[in-house]
């Protein structure tokens, strides 16, 4: 690829229409220039990636393998220019259309959205949310993410605020065979199967640390990208996993669970809200950070804790 110190920004509205139309007359309509005026942002769109982008096969057009691995790339930087150009001043919740990305695992999910979107009904009914599951956090996923929730044993870099915590189980369904007086010992874990949490490809929740430091290695019997699983495969088996408590207060009557004592030693989960510190001074991420304070306090406290936010001070 060539200096793209000099690159026209136009042209990448260009090329996502190329991508998609995979036709110069559509590409053009679609976002108003002749097909003159496209032709020759293609052709120089060509020289800076050598690569055709398109090829003929019969009577259509299909994108080469160079071209389908930047149409992702594309759209998100589409997007994040987009998000940027529009960063305001102010921002008035009353009145916003503003559409927010968040990324969170299902378990913060499951618990935060009902009152997030109690919150915005009340205070911005024209402010949207688009939920996108947890699929791993570095400083791009940041960019392309207004806010991303996840626990802070993970490492996460950029700014941060805690926002709620909650207690690590292990549950297995009542009656498991290795259950005595409430616990499991290490003998039974070890010969167990284990359902494993891994939140992002090669990222495994800590249970699996803290069973490794009590010297447990028991059998992973499946491995499951989140936390919400977990109970619905326990239950009627002998295996054992490790959910927040919150979980096994939805689900555990249901499922004729029940949590085990055991003998490792599991640190609190401390969900926390990160976000790309070049973003800090955006008004509107900032009332959105003060939204989820103010959910996270009904998910800590429960229904008591009121929805309320300041008039003011976004």
């Amino acid at each position: 690829m060539g200096d793209l110190r000099g690159v026209d920004l136009n042209l990448l509205v260009v090329l996502d229409a190329i991508l998609t139309e995979r036709n110069l007359t559509r590409a053009g309509e679609a976002i108003g220039l002749t097909q003159p005026a496209v032709s020759g942002a293609v052709a120089k769109l060509r020289r800076l990636l050598d690569d055709p982008l398109t090829v003929r096969v019969g009577r259509a057009s299909e994108l080469t393998p160079r071209a389908r691995a930047l149409q992702p790339v594309v759209r998100e930087a589409l997007a994040e220019v987009n998000r940027t150009l529009n960063v305001r001043p102010s921002f008035d919740p009353s009145t916003s259309e503003r559409q927010f990305r968040l990324s969170a695992s299902d378990y913060a999910l499951a618990v935060m959205t009902a009152p997030l979107l109690d919150l915005l009904r009340e205070h911005a009914p024209g402010v949207s949310i688009d939920f996108v599951p947890l699929n791993g956090i570095d400083p791009v996923d940041l960019l392309r993410d207004d806010v991303a929730i996840a626990s802070v044993a993970h490492g996460v870099a950029g700014k941060r605020q805690s926002l709620f915590s909650d207690e690590m189980v292990c549950i297995v369904r009542r009656g498991h065979p290795g259950l005595v007086d409430g616990a499991i010992d290490a003998d039974v874990l070890a010969d167990s199967p284990y359902v494993q949490v891994a939140l992002a490809a090669g990222v495994v929740v800590f249970a699996d640390d803290a069973l490794a430091e009590a010297g447990v290695r028991p059998h992973v019997a499946r491995t499951v990208p989140g936390f919400l699983p977990v109970p619905f495969m326990i239950a009627q088996s002998d295996m054992f996993g490790f959910v927040p408590a919150r979980l096994v207060d939805r689900y555990g009557d249901i499922l004729d669970l029940t949590v085990a004592r055991v003998p490792v030693q599991l640190p609190v989960l401390v969900e926390s809200v990160f976000w790309h510190p070049s973003r800090s001074d955006d008004p509107a991420l900032r009332w959105l950070l003060r939204a989820l304070r103010v959910v996270a306090e009904r998910v800590e406290f429960g229904k008591d804790a009121e929805l309320s936010l300041p008039q003011h001070g976004w």
